[in-house]
C-alpha cells in the first residue's frame, strides 16, 4: 500500500475513517449507548409507562402487607378505647406455643400438597388428550374450563348439595349401588378433609390443564415424529421429548398452585367453615377468626406474616431452581 492510499484512508491523527465512523454518529457525536441526554429522557418516559401499572400494586398490595406487618408487632384489638400500644415479638412468641395454630399450619400443608400434586398429575393427564387429534376436541377444551370460570363460592354451594347427606347425589349414588345407606361427608371426622380436597382438585385442574395444554401445543410435532421413526414408545417419548418442552410450564404452575392452595380461603369456608373439630381449619380460616371473630387484629397479623414467610420460602426454592435450570441449558 502506497503512502498516498493509507492518507486517504485515514483521518486526522492517523485514525482509519471506518473506525471513526463506527464510534462516532453525526456531527461527531457518541451513537447513544454511552448515555446523555436522549438515554436520560427515555429513561424517564419508561417509569412515566410502568407508573399507572405500578400505583395499584403499591396501594393495595405493597402499602396494606407493610401495614399488616407493622400490625403484628402491636397489641391491636377490636373495640379497645385506648391507644395501640407496641409490644414487639410478643405476639411471636404466644404464636410459638399456639399449638391450636399449628394445627392448622400442618392440616394447611396436608391440604395444598394433598390438591397440589394430584391436581396436576390429573391435569397432565387430561392436557395430554386433549392435545390429540380428536373429534369434538373443541367442545372438550370448553367443557374442561367451566370449573374455573365459576365463582369459589359457587363452587363451593354446588359441592355442599352434592355432599348432602339426605338428598346429595353421591349418597343417592351410595344407596342405588348397595354400598350402604351414605355418611354426611363434611361433618364426619374421617372425611372431611379428603372430601374438601376432592373439591380442591375438581376447582383448580382447569387453570393447570390450559396451561400445560398451551405448553404441548409449542411442541413441535417433528421431535415426536422423529422420536418415533427412532423406535422410541409412547413413555420414552414422553420423558425425552414432551417433558423437557413442558418443565419450566409445569415447574411455573405448580409453585403458583402450591402458594394459591396454601392460602385458600373462600371454598372452605363455604363448605365447612373449618368444622368438624378443626379438621378443615386452614391456617387463613384461622387468622380470619382471630381477628374478626374473637377481634385480635395485631395476633391474627402475627400469623399472617408466618404464611408470608413460607410463600417467600415457597418462592425462593422455585427461583433457585429455575436459575440452576437455566445456568445447565
Amino acid at each position: 500500500m502506497t503512502s498516498a492510499t493509507a492518507r486517504k484512508r485515514s483521518g486526522p491523527g492517523g485514525t482509519p475513517d471506518g473506525q471513526r465512523g463506527a464510534r462516532n454518529g453525526p456531527g461527531g457525536a457518541r451513537d447513544g449507548r454511552g448515555g446523555g441526554p436522549g438515554a436520560a429522557a427515555q429513561g424517564r418516559a419508561a417509569w412515566f409507562l410502568v407508573l399507572p401499572a405500578l400505583l395499584p400494586i403499591l396501594v393495595l398490595s405493597v402499602g396494606p402487607l407493610l401495614y399488616g406487618i407493622a400490625l403484628a408487632f402491636t397489641d391491636a384489638q377490636s373495640g379497645r378505647t385506648r391507644s395501640t400500644q407496641w409490644i414487639g415479638t410478643l405476639n411471636f412468641q404466644d404464636l410459638l406455643h399456639d399449638t391450636l395454630f399449628w394445627d392448622s399450619f400442618r392440616i394447611g400443608l396436608l391440604w395444598a400438597f394433598g390438591v397440589t400434586v394430584p391436581q396436576f398429575l390429573l391435569a397432565l393427564g387430561l392436557a395430554l388428550l386433549l392435545d390429540q387429534r380428536l373429534r369434538m376436541r373443541w367442545l372438550a377444551r370448553a367443557l374442561a374450563i367451566i370449573p374455573w370460570a365459576m365463582p369459589e363460592v359457587v363452587v363451593g354451594i354446588m359441592w355442599r348439595l352434592v355432599y348432602n347427606p339426605d338428598a346429595g347425589i353421591l349418597n343417592e349414588t351410595v344407596r342405588d349401588l348397595g354400598l350402604g345407606d351414605g355418611r354426611d361427608w363434611l361433618t364426619g371426622l374421617a372425611t372431611a378433609l379428603p372430601a374438601v380436597i376432592l373439591v380442591g382438585i375438581w376447582a383448580g385442574m382447569p387453570q393447570t390443564t390450559v396451561a400445560l395444554l398451551a405448553g404441548l401445543q409449542n411442541t413441535p410435532h417433528e421431535l415426536h415424529e422423529a422420536a418415533a421413526l427412532d423406535g422410541a414408545g409412547a413413555w420414552r417419548r414422553f420423558r425425552t421429548v414432551t417433558w423437557p418442552a413442558i418443565k419450566p410450564i409445569a415447574l411455573a404452575i405448580s409453585a403458583l398452585n402450591l402458594i394459591w392452595n396454601f392460602n385458600s380461603f373462600a371454598l372452605v369456608y363455604v363448605l365447612t367453615s373449618g368444622g368438624p373439630g378443626g379438621r378443615t381449619r386452614l391456617p387463613m380460616l384461622f387468622a380470619y377468626e382471630e381477628a374478626f371473630r374473637y377481634g385480635q387484629f395485631g395476633y391474627a397479623a402475627a400469623m399472617g406474616c408466618v404464611m408470608v414467610a413460607v410463600i417467600s420460602v415457597i418462592l425462593a426454592c422455585y427461583l433457585v431452581g429455575r436459575i440452576r435450570g437455566g445456568g445447565e441449558r
